[in-house]
């Protein structure tokens, strides 16, 4: 078989799409600027500077690597139903939220489907449905990246299956509001809620779940709980969904090293929010440094772990590779709309005035 006729049994439309665009990691943004990776202020990937719970490290000293995990997940539907104050029959975990969300395009989309998504937004949901050959509708943000919900009405088609929603929205920072919410639950498609930073704004609709059929709400413990790196999130969900998500999913899906850890984290919860403080504090340190700069950056307000800012004279690109010669690395966007914007994820304190200090000189 010649070198190039192995793609012939690949599906067309995976032939056609692009690969997800995450955050560099952390030895190549080293190797582009010549420093030790312990040099990098590593600022694009929204993740948490605190790391997580001391008891974490010490918990997975006890993995039994041996052993696969619960495949029906139920010490931590257990645990996390405690926490959240959630029926244990409502919640499912998965390999990030990440994971969830292509789980729910296995559930409910075909080909001739299609899904709505509120751009600019999170990019997992348009990339599962590129995975999925599933059609995407993305329906623009005002100009204040705020909800518009008669656009989303208007592009309801009768293959509709789901509309996600992102509060607090990424990039943008800005939350759904209840009312918009609700008019959506009675178009009587699904709904998912990517509450992905729920917990540096304590605002969640996770509530609706038990009255809502319809309403999915997912969360994830890479933000607040400093557990990227391990890939576990969670969602709530109708119970009927519930088994029969538990039909589709992976039967190992949540490693152990991730059980033991999330375990761990729920019994350090104050350790944790005291860390999801320091963040939100200095998220309002950060802003008020960028609105400073005056004619030449305009910040969002945000209600999540990051500030996605505006470039008002110098282009965006310039700016990030500014930060860059610096070691500082932000988020940029390939976005049409983002354009000109840069998102800055928030760090501890002489994070943020390495970036203030590195900006002047830029700017």
């Amino acid at each position: 078989m010649k070198k190039n006729d192995i793609n012939k049994f690949v599906l067309k439309h995976i032939q056609q799409i692009k690969p997800f665009d995450p955050a560099e990691p952390l030895d190549s943004m080293a190797a582009k600027v010549g420093v030790e990776p312990e040099k990098i202020i590593r600022l694009n990937a929204n993740e948490n500077p605190y790391g997580p719970s001391p008891m974490v490290n010490e918990t997975i000293k006890s993995l039994q690597a041996n052993i696969y995990p619960d495949p029906e997940q139920n010490a931590i539907r257990t645990e996390l139903s405690k926490f959240t104050k959630m029926p244990k029959e409502t919640i499912l975990c998965g390999a990030g939220s990440d994971e969830l969300i292509d789980l729910l395009f296995r559930l409910f989309c075909t080909p001739n489907n299609n899904v709505i998504e509120c751009d600019p937004t999170f990019g997992m949901y348009s990339f599962c449905a590129r995975i999925t050959g599933t059609s995407i509708i993305s329906v623009p943000r005002d100009d204040n990246f705020e909800l518009d919900i008669n656009a989303v009405k208007s592009a309801i088609t009768p293959e509709t299956r789901i509309i996600f929603i992102n509060s607090p929205n990424n990039p943008t920072g800005n939350l759904a509001q209840q009312k918009d919410i609700e008019i959506l639950l009675e178009t009587g498609l699904i709904v998912v809620i990517d509450e992905a930073y729920y917990e540096f704004t304590d605002k969640s609709f996770a509530p609706l779940v038990l009255t809502h059929n319809n309403l999915i709400v997912l969360r994830t413990m890479s933000k607040w709980a400093g557990l990227a790196g391990l890939r576990i999130g969670y969602g709530f969900f109708n119970q009927d969904l519930v088994e029969q998500l538990l039909k589709i999913k992976q039967p190992y899906n949540v490693n152990s090293a991730a059980e033991l850890a999330l375990m761990a984290s729920l019994k350090d919860v104050d350790y944790l929010m005291n860390n999801v403080k320091l963040i939100v504090k200095e998220r309002s340190r950060l802003y008020s440094a960028l609105q400073e700069f005056g004619s030449y950056i305009k910040p969002l307000p945000s209600e999540g772990n990051y500030i996605l800012c505006e470039s008002l004279k110098v282009p965006s690109s310039k700016v990030v590779q500014g930060l860059v010669g610096k070691a500082i690395f932000v988020r940029q966007f390939s976005h049409p709309k983002l354009n000109n914007y840069f998102r800055i994820s928030i760090g501890k304190p002489h994070h943020t005035d390495a970036i203030i200090s590195a900006l002047k000189e830029i700017l």
